[in-house]
């Protein structure tokens, strides 16, 4: 069963910042890091959308828009399935099979991407498998998923907020560095 953290926290407090800092940090002990990051993307001060992208690969796509026009919404934003599916559940996937890669990264598990079935049932493979897990979770996000991935006893949930998050990435990565070299977590 993979062992790691699950980072959580109010929006804006800089919970991807975190999880950046600690791939960073991870990548730069010699270990590989694969998985989805998603990012915000903005026009001006307005929020327009979120980007997938692959950490092994580079491949970004749309996650979600306020101009698409999709069967699937999550607030004022259209879904995209086709590249959150084609991108980020790939890159997942890859990671978890790629016995090269070390340590698996997921932003986030969120209300946009838990409307994909493929997302869901990968990152249940996840939590079930073998390789560590950083990953951001949503706040507020009300769902059976995200409930039984925070109880599990091997996945530490920390909560991000002002005054932590400068020294968090630090405390994860020794830990995640320890666990990845063998020395327990």
């Amino acid at each position: 069963m993979a062992s790691g953290y699950l980072i959580t926290g109010p929006p804006g407090v800089g919970k991807t910042t975190v999880l950046l800092k600690v791939i960073q940090a991870v990548k730069a002990e010699g270990f590989r890091v694969g998985g989805m990051v998603c990012r915000e993307v903005r026009v001006g001060r307005v929020r327009v959308g979120f980007k997938v992208e692959d950490l092994a690969t580079g491949r970004q796509g749309w996650l979600a828009h306020r101009d698409f026009k999709t069967s699937v919404r999550v607030g004022r934003y259209g879904v995209n399935l086709r590249d959150l599916e084609s991108i980020g559940v790939e890159a997942l996937k890859r990671a978890l099979k790629d016995p090269g890669i070390h340590l698996i990264a997921l932003d986030e598990i969120g209300p946009m991407e838990l409307k994909s079935r493929l997302f869901r049932d990968m990152v249940l493979e996840i939590v079930g498998g073998p390789k560590p897990l950083v990953a951001v979770v949503h706040y507020r996000a009300r769902d059976a998923l995200i409930d039984r991935v925070k109880s599990l006893r091997t996945l530490k949930v920390v909560r991000v907020s002002i005054m932590n998050r400068d020294r968090l990435p630090v405390e994860i990565v020794g830990e995640l560095v320890k666990l990845l070299k063998g020395g327990g977590g």
